[in-house]
Order: C-alpha cells, then sequence, then structure tokens
C-alpha cells in the first residue's frame, strides 16, 4: 500500500485560550448546545441570556446559573459580557447584531451570517467601524478535521482541484421554522450553507452559478440544488434538502487524490483520503455533536480579540459574505423570496 502523511491539525487547545464572558441572544436549541459546550469544553464562560421574552430567558438561565434578560439591549449593556453570541431566527440576526455592536460588544453570529449578503456587509461595516470583532459562527471552519482538510488543499497534496461534491438534507418536520416564510425558510440558510461556505473556501469565487429549486405549497423553497463554476476550470455539485435524510458526505476532489469527510460532513470526525493509485488513506477524528464541537468556535473568538483581531482567519468576514453572495444568485435563479426583498 503507498504511503500517504496526514498533517497534524492545527487547532490550539482550547482550554489555553483567554477566558471572555459570554452572552446569549436567543435561548433556542442552537443556544442550548452552545450553551452546554462551553461549559463542558474550554475556557469560556457563558454569564447571561436575553430573550424578548423574560421567561424564555430566565428559564434558560435557571438551570444554568445565568443572568437573564428581558431584551437584548438589556443583554448587550451587561458589564461582564465581552461577547455576545446571536442565536435568534435568521431574521433577527441583523439588528440584535447591530444593537450589540453599537454599545460596544464583540459578536459572533450564528449562521448565516444575515440573510443575505447586504446584510452580512452592514454588520462587517459596523464591527469595523466601532472597532469591535465580529464573526459567524460556522462551527465546521473551526473544527480540526477541517484544519486538515484545509492543509492538504493549500499544501498541493491533492493536486489541482477539479471539483467539490456535497449533498446536506435533513428531515425537519412541520411546524419547524424552517417552513415559515417569514423567517426565511427553506434548506439554503440552515442546511444549504454549509456546502456554500465550504465551497467557496476552498475553490474561491464562482464565475458562474446555475440553480435548481422545488417550493413547497406555502411557497418556501423544500430543496434546492447548485452548480458552481470556478475560473481555474473547477466545479462545485451541491444540493439541500429538508424533506429527508441524505448521506451529508463531501468529497474534495484533485488531479492527485480526493478526499471525503466522514457523514455529517459539517461535524467533528474523520476523513478518507484515495490516491490515484486507488489506495485509500483515513485520518480519524472521534464523532460528536454540536456539545463536542461549538466551543472551537468560541475559543478562536477569544483568540482573535486577545491578539487585537477584528475577524477570524479561519472564517474571514469576506469569506462570510462570499457564501451569501452565491446565495443570493441562488435565489435570484429559483424565485426564492425573503422577507425585505
Amino acid at each position: 500500500m503507498s504511503e500517504f502523511e496526514f498533517p497534524e491539525s492545527r487547532v490550539p487547545d482550547p482550554n489555553a485560550a483567554p477566558s471572555l464572558g459570554w452572552g446569549i441572544a436567543g435561548p433556542g436549541w442552537i443556544a442550548e448546545r452552545f450553551a452546554d459546550s462551553l461549559a463542558r469544553h474550554g475556557s469560556q464562560r457563558v454569564t447571561a441570556v436575553g430573550s424578548r421574552s423574560p421567561s424564555r430567558a430566565e428559564a434558560f438561565a435557571s438551570s444554568r446559573g445565568l443572568r437573564a434578560h428581558g431584551s437584548y439591549g438589556e443583554l448587550a449593556a451587561e458589564p461582564e459580557v465581552d461577547v455576545v453570541y446571536v442565536a435568534t431566527p435568521h431574521t433577527a440576526h441583523l439588528d440584535v447584531a447591530l444593537a450589540a455592536i453599537e454599545a460596544g460588544k464583540h459578536v459572533l453570529v450564528e449562521k448565516p451570517f444575515g440573510i443575505n449578503a447586504s446584510e452580512a456587509e452592514r454588520v462587517a461595516e459596523a464591527a469595523k467601524a466601532r472597532g469591535v470583532f465580529a464573526g459567524e459562527a460556522l462551527w465546521t471552519a473551526f473544527l480540526p478535521s477541517y484544519d486538515v482538510v484545509r492543509q492538504l488543499v493549500r499544501s498541493g497534496r491533492l493536486g489541482e482541484l477539479t471539483a467539490v461534491v456535497g449533498d446536506y438534507g435533513e428531515h425537519l418536520p412541520p411546524g419547524h421554522r424552517a417552513y415559515d416564510p417569514a423567517l426565511a425558510g427553506g434548506p439554503l440558510l440552515d442546511l444549504g450553507i454549509y456546502l456554500l461556505a465550504l465551497a467557496t473556501d476552498l475553490l474561491g469565487e464562482p464565475d458562474r452559478v446555475l440553480g435548481l429549486g422545488t417550493a413547497l405549497g406555502n411557497g418556501v423553497n423544500g430543496q434546492l440544488s447548485a452548480l458552481l463554476g470556478f475560473p481555474s476550470g473547477a466545479q462545485a455539485a451541491l444540493t439541500t434538502t429538508m424533506r429527508g435524510f441524505t448521506p451529508a458526505l463531501l468529497t474534495v476532489v484533485g488531479t492527485a487524490a480526493a478526499l471525503t469527510l466522514d457523514g455529517p460532513f459539517n461535524s467533528p470526525g474523520g476523513l478518507t483520503v484515495r490516491t490515484a493509485d486507488g489506495e485509500t488513506h483515513r485520518w480519524e477524528g472521534a464523532p460528536g455533536s454540536h456539545v463536542d464541537g461549538l466551543h472551537f468556535q468560541a475559543a478562536a473568538v477569544a483568540r482573535a480579540i486577545a491578539d487585537g483581531r477584528l475577524e477570524t482567519d479561519e472564517r474571514p468576514l469576506a469569506s462570510s459574505i462570499l457564501a451569501l453572495r452565491v446565495a443570493d444568485e441562488l435565489r435570484r435563479q429559483t424565485g426564492i423570496v425573503f422577507p425585505g426583498d
């Protein structure tokens, strides 16, 4: 069997990151997992939670020993909050992030960074003007497994990149907020944004975008596929759906080797490389849930802030904006309408 040497992950120990106080805006599903991840791993401290519903904030806070605030403004004014983690529904990301920035707080906005590129640009510009950190909580970009992927790609170990092929589908039951057109529903911003983010991170900005979508009865998109062409000649073939589970694999194809992240590709786990001679090689990473992986992004934010940086190297603001520009074009082609369009 031929040999293939994997690089070591360069992700620092999250316990070594400077400890910051975090305030959570929006006590929902992802906020619960973020708080639990920081409680179990690393050095970051969740100190407060805010919601437009005081009862929801209190329920979230009481079991975690946090201070509860009945508004996002009160949360942003909390002296022991250094960073506001924006975990509200997508359509509130812009307003909540801008309010926190105006209050002088750093912000980490749960993906997507906005519901369109214009919103993302507004948050980025506001943070720069205020001199505070802003970033997108696309947790995959901060995982040790994805750092190995980046190194393999950028060192040329895969050869010339020719394609990225990926799928991400989940069964989201009726009643899930993704079915609500007023909340920018559909799989694009919940699931598909991972595909667009990683494809553009690895291949750059596409010069051709083709989209095919399927609408549900209430006008919300239920399934979306995209074909992206890049100036290098590489292509990306991506599909996402909220009407059923798919393998959730991502394969990066090069002329010397192809790598596939274990499914679900956006979570902690391992990867397989198949070299041009047909041999397969494994990099083993422990599989895990959000609780096992969300703390890596918080530690990266803390390191950036301590270093005086206003964004992370792992997920620069320009990358977040680029992925949303591609999403905007896919929406234009497929007739997906979000609030404010």
